[in-house]
């Protein structure tokens, strides 16, 4: 049975989030290694929060892209097995092209950091936020932001599953925004602790730079395929890739489309690899023909490389 592998993003950081996993020495290598290429002490951070330090992106950022692939070295020590395809949500896609081996580690944390501060210089702190929009479909997500936008920026960000959309703009413009959308009928509209909006069109200048950051990168063919979040397919080439994550920092993530895309190339499992279940918890809700499960402890991680192991 074909399986993927994805990667938790921002949102699913919190203080302690790496206990669950035991003290397991790969664990505290990577997090040593990814210390020592940015000087900051990320386990302590992990560790001990507080959370209000992981809550800002320039922390947040370099801090998932350690989780996972921590708990992806981890797997590989545990399993032989390797998933037929990866994705990353948002700023995860970085983790998984570092699984995939297009990516060094060393490069992705200094392409993280790089990106953290370019997304944040973008917006200064306090003018963009994002929501999250429960029970609406795509297309009235949409139209709530071409009215409530009013001159503003406001615009769907991250398509999470039917009926999850995020959305992200100016502050004033979200706000009107989750107004308007729970008198369409939302059922919750529920404002974000983001420090920047992410993907949309506030960050097109960061966007410019960031390509000039990923112009010094090496990137080889991933050896896994990996999903891109702007629309649902894999690259190859070093420059196609490269566009994949200039064009993901402004676009809207398709979460959904890529579990569907998942679903349709055959995967019936799809593993979340890292601290957290919200991935695992999607999977269900976006396509009844994968089910989802998140590694979040040592125990999950085992149990499902011993499943994998079982005749079938």
């Amino acid at each position: 049975m074909q399986f993927a592998f994805v990667f938790p993003g921002q949102g699913s950081q919190s203080v302690n989030m790496m206990a669950a996993y035991g003290d397991q020495a790969v664990i505290r290598e990577t997090f040593a290694e990814a210390s020592e290429v940015l000087h900051i002490d990320l386990w302590a951070l992990a560790s001990d929060g507080p959370e209000e330090a992981l809550a800002r992106t320039v922390i947040t950022q370099p801090l998932m892209l350690t989780a996972g692939v921590a708990v992806w070295r981890l797997w590989q020590q545990r399993s032989a097995r390797r998933p037929a395809w990866l994705a990353g949500h948002s700023l995860a896609e970085y983790t998984a092209l570092v699984a995939a081996g297009s990516l060094a580690f060393a490069d992705a944390l200094r392409l993280i950091e790089v990106r953290a501060g370019l997304m944040q210089a973008a917006v200064p702190e306090g003018q963009g936020a994002m929501a999250a929009l429960l029970g609406l479909d795509d297309a009235a997500v949409e139209a709530v932001c071409q009215e409530a936008a009013a001159g503003d920026v406001l615009e769907p960000a991250n398509f999470n599953s039917p009926g999850q959309v995020v959305i992200a703009g100016t502050h004033a413009a979200v706000e009107r925004g989750m107004a308007l959308a729970k008198s369409r009928g939302a059922k919750r509209a529920v404002l974000l602790a983001m420090s920047v909006p992410s993907h949309c069109s506030l960050q097109r200048t960061a966007a410019g730079q960031l390509e000039q950051a990923l112009a010094d990168v090496s990137f080889a063919t991933p050896a896994i395929p990996v999903l891109h979040n702007v629309d649902c397919t894999s690259r190859e080439s070093a420059a196609d890739i490269r566009q994949a994550l200039v064009r993901q920092l402004y676009s809207p993530v398709r979460w959904a489309g890529s579990v569907r895309a998942m679903a349709d190339g055959g995967i019936a499992q799809v593993a979340e690899c890292g601290p957290g279940k919200v991935l695992a918890g999607l999977c269900k809700r976006i396509d009844e023909r994968i089910q989802g499960m998140a590694l979040h402890d040592l125990t999950s991680l085992e149990a499902f490389a011993a499943t994998l192991e079982e005749p079938a």
